[in-house]
């Protein structure tokens, strides 16, 4: 009946290859999660018999525990075993970059999409395995809407106003489209016509709104990639595609 009525519509499904893309990217996230919790969980414990470790991770942060337990094997028995664990962990973590970084390569979208500076593979991926198919979004302006990065609109009587971005969609593709921007914001010194008015707008508005703006029109122009086909062009203007 209510199909009859004209209250529901159709729900694309993702496709298999799209799935296990994005399920590569959350196995993957969730060891890197599961390393750092296990790395501060070793600093913890050392540090509560006064055995501060500097500043380090990767193979410097296991030196530095190895080196901070020589002389103190009761301890050693028992933080040793977390180390092999954290090593396990990173490992693991390792051998799912290399698929993704494997699988990027050989998708010609995430190729495509990594041109754009400040988006490495893990973006690329997440927005190829997100957005799938150019066709499936009106235009390239509907997508900056669909991943929760434009602004709510309260509109009451008289009262007219814009809120805070939506929030919705995929929070982690939102993220990762955040910290492209802060990457073009704060690491890159390639001029572009991008870049040139991220950068303005943020002396205008401030970081934290430059970077929301910058995340949002990544995704329209990623997705205006997508539907041409064509790399990202340094030189070319911000007035983006429909």
């Amino acid at each position: 009946h209510l199909a009859e009525g004209g209250f529901s519509r159709e729900v694309r499904g993702k496709g298999f290859d799209s799935m296990l893309m994005r399920t590569l990217i959350t196995a993957r996230r969730q060891l890197l999660k599961m390393r750092v919790q296990m790395s501060n969980q070793i600093r913890g414990l050392m540090k509560t018999f006064g055995l501060v470790l500097p500043k380090g991770a990767g193979s410097v942060f296991e030196r530095n525990v190895l080196t901070h337990l020589d002389g103190e094997d009761d301890l050693a028995r028992i933080i040793l075993p977390l180390l092999q664990a954290w090593r396990d962990i990173r490992l693991r973590a390792a051998e799912l970059t290399t698929q993704l970084v494997r699988m990027a390569g050989s998708d010609q979208r995430c190729r495509l999409l990594t041109s754009v500076p400040g988006v490495g593979t893990v973006t690329a991926t997440a927005f190829a395995a997100a957005v799938e198919d150019s066709i499936n979004f009106k235009n390239s302006r509907a997508v900056g809407a669909w991943v929760g990065l434009t602004p709510k609109r309260y509109q009451s009587g008289e009262v007219d106003f814009e809120g805070h971005i939506s929030r919705r969609g995929d929070a982690k593709l939102r993220s990762l489209l955040y910290e492209a921007a802060s990457v073009i914001l704060n690491r890159l010194s390639d001029t572009s016509t991008l870049r040139t008015w991220a950068l303005a707008l943020r002396e205008r508005v401030g970081f934290k709104r430059a970077a929301v703006a910058l995340a949002r029109k990544l995704a329209v122009i990623m997705h205006a990639m997508l539907k041409t086909g064509e790399l990202f062009d340094p030189k070319a203007g911000v007035a983006l595609p429909a």
